[in-house]
């Protein structure tokens, strides 16, 4: 016997999601480390006012 269990995706309003400013995570800088469980990833802030996430 096969038994399929399917599973919901949540999704949240956007008014429910966290808003994170990324020059308050930078401290005005161009630069912040964000940490996944034993993750370490570098979220920077272009000169184009653009956001760049890398491992």
């Amino acid at each position: 016997m096969v038994v399929s269990v399917a599973r919901e995706l949540l999704v949240r309003p956007d008014d429910e999601l966290p808003v994170y400013d990324a020059i308050d995570l930078t401290k005005g800088g161009d630069l912040a480390k964000i940490k996944l469980e034993d993750q370490l990833y570098t979220l920077r802030i272009t000169r184009a006012g653009k956001l760049i996430l890398t491992k």
